[in-house]
């Protein structure tokens, strides 16, 4: 489903503030899977995320989605086959229009002609997808999405990304600004979404047990660079502090970042 060969970004290249951000990464998802992303600040994860999506132009690499290349695209063409959630509830999002508009919004990406209207029927399937969250959003389809809570907003946030049923979702820390109880639910919302729709996903997290234990692989980057790929029985074996231990090992240093949660209650 996702084939990235080689991808190298270097920002203010040329400066004396040159940052290399992508080192010649390589990955490959095959449909369903759902990767968690783990990393220290500034190994390369949201950057890895925006050349996905298309945000600045790569020093060198390619990008597939689904056999097409897509490494030339804008991101506005990249964005009708790909959803995603960042940490800001509100962005990707238009506070000022009802919940029931924005969903309208996300879902006319899936009919490409359509112009944006909510018929009934596109209403009552809204209501139907809501009522599923269990907040109560169901009956406040007309109230602007910027006064809801930011769980609400999350959730619907979440659905928005989803309800096109995108060839691959991006979720970039869309639990990190929620607290602990409100988490754990979006992150319960995440698993029933992707499992229901067979969604191909990546996951950027600072919790470890969540990485662990959400999806069917982990990745671990650093430098600009993937330094373990673990799936399968090894990952299901594995302890928060056998992945510590890994990765040192790997890379030559801690994976030391304050915001890394060793567990869900941290």
């Amino acid at each position: 489903m996702l084939v990235l060969k080689g991808l190298r970004k270097t920002f203010e290249k040329g400066t004396p503030n040159a940052k290399l951000a992508l080192d010649d990464l390589s990955l490959e998802a095959a449909p369903g899977d759902f990767i968690t992303v783990l990393g220290s600040n500034g190994a390369g994860k949201s950057t890895l995320f925006n050349a996905i999506l298309g945000k600045f132009r790569l020093d060198r690499g390619k990008i597939i989605l689904n056999g097409v290349d897509i490494t030339r695209l804008k991101d506005y063409q990249r964005a009708l086959n790909i959803g995603c959630l960042f940490q800001d509830p509100m962005r990707g999002t238009a506070p000022h229009m009802t919940i029931e508009e924005n969903l309208a919004l996300a879902y006319t990406r899936k009919a490409r002609h359509s112009f944006f209207a909510v018929n009934r029927r596109d209403s009552a399937y809204f209501r139907e997808l809501l009522a599923t969250l269990d907040l109560g959003l169901e009956d406040r389809m007309k109230m602007q999405m910027g006064l809801l809570s930011g769980g609400q907003r999350q959730a619907a946030s979440l659905v928005m990304a989803t309800i096109a049923a995108p060839q691959l979702l991006l979720l970039d820390e869309h639990t990190a600004a929620l607290d602990p109880g409100t988490a754990e639910k979006v992150l319960s919302l995440t698993r029933r979404l992707v499992k229901e729709k067979n969604l191909t996903c990546l996951m950027i997290t600072h919790n470890m047990q969540a990485a662990l234990e959400m999806g069917n692989r982990t990745i671990v980057m650093d430098r600009g660079r993937i330094v373990l790929d673990i799936s399968g029985d090894a990952r299901a074996k594995l302890s928060v502090s056998d992945l510590l231990q890994r990765f040192q090992s790997t890379s030559g240093h801690a994976l030391d970042d304050d915001r890394i949660l060793l567990t869900h209650s941290s």
